[in-house]
C-alpha cells in the first residue's frame, strides 16, 4: 500500500492511493487526512507479506491508524513479514496510530519500522503489543518475535529500538527485568515542539510500570507495560488523546 498526502489550496488533500492484496484504506470526514488501515484477510500467519509506504508531502498533514487490532497467528512454517516506511516532509505532520498487534499462541513475526524526518517535522507513534487475550484465556507460551523501529531525522539517527523473543516468550515476560509478568506493552514517541511542555502531563497519566521522558527538547519517549490488553489501554488512551492535535481517531473506540 501506498498513501501520500500534500498541501492544496491552504489544506492537506489526498494525492497518491494505491491498494493490493488484502489491504485497503477507509477514509473517514476528518480536520486532515486520516486513513484507516484494513486487513481483508483477518490476520497474518506464516508467509504473510505486507508493505505499507506512507509520506506527508511539504506543509501536509496525514494520520494512520486501523480498524481494529491485528491478529498474528499460529505459523505452521515461516513467519509473518511487515515492512512499514513512513516519510514526513518540511512543515509536514505524520501521526502512526495502529490499535495493538494480538500475538497467538506459536506466533512468529517479522516487523520494521523506518521513519525519516524533515528537521521541522512533527510526528507521533505508538505501537501497542499484546500477548494473548487474557480475557479469552489466551497465553502466549511460545513465540517468534523480530521488532524493529528506526527513526531518522535529516538524515540523523533520532530513536533506534529493537525487540527480540523467542521461544519461551512467557516464561521471559515473567523475569522481573523484563515485563514482570505483564502481557501487555507499548512504545510511544512524541516529536514536536512543545514535548517538553507535554512531559509533566504524561507522566501523571502513567502507572508505575510506565515511564516517559525527553530525548531531546522536542521530542518525547514513552514505554508502558500492563497486564493485559485492556489494561493498556487504559492508560494509553489518555495519553494519546492528550497527543493528538485533532483527537484520537474514532475507530480506537469502536
Amino acid at each position: 500500500m501506498r498513501i501520500a498526502t500534500k498541501r492544496c489550496a491552504g489544506r492537506s488533500a489526498l494525492d497518491r492511493l494505491q491498494m493490493s492484496g488484502a489491504l485497503r484504506a477507509l477514509f473517514p470526514r476528518a480536520p486532515a487526512p486520516q486513513a484507516i488501515l484494513v486487513n481483508t484477510a483477518g490476520g497474518l500467519t506464516g508467509g504473510d507479506r505486507i508493505a505499507i509506504a506512507a509520506s506527508a508531502g511539504a506543509g501536509s498533514r496525514l494520520v494512520l491508524t486501523t480498524q481494529s487490532a491485528e491478529r498474528i497467528y499460529r505459523a505452521a512454517h515461516g513467519c509473518a513479514r511487515v515492512r512499514t516506511q513512513l516519510r514526513v516532509a518540511a512543515g509536514a505532520s505524520l501521526d502512526w496510530l495502529p490499535q495493538e498487534t494480538i500475538l497467538f499462541d506459536g506466533s512468529a513475526l517479522d516487523r520494521a519500522l523506518r521513519v525519516d524526518l524533515a528537521p521541522d517535522a512533527r510526528f507521533l507513534m505508538v505501537e501497542p503489543v499484546v500477548f494473548g487475550r487474557a480475557a479469552m484465556g489466551e497465553r502466549v507460551l511460545r513465540a517468534d518475535v523480530r521488532d524493529r523501529i528506526e527513526v531518522r531525522r535529516g538524515g540523523r539517527p533520532l530513536w533506534l529500538d529493537a525487540i527480540r523473543l523467542e521461544g519461551a516468550v512467557a516464561a521471559r515476560l515473567d523475569r522481573p527485568a523484563l515485563a514482570q509478568g505483564g502481557a501487555a506493552m507499548a512504545a510511544l514517541l512524541y516529536v514536536a515542539p512543545d514535548a517538553a511542555a507535554r512531559l509533566g502531563p504524561v507522566r501523571a497519566l502513567l502507572p508505575a510500570t510506565g515511564g516517559a521522558s525527553l530525548l531531546a527538547p522536542d521530542v518525547l519517549a514513552l514505554r508502558l507495560v500492563a497486564a493485559d490488553g485492556f489494561g493498556l489501554r487504559a492508560h494509553l488512551v489518555p495519553v494519546l488523546e492528550g497527543l493528538c492535535r485533532d483527537g484520537l481517531p474514532r475507530s480506537w473506540r469502536l
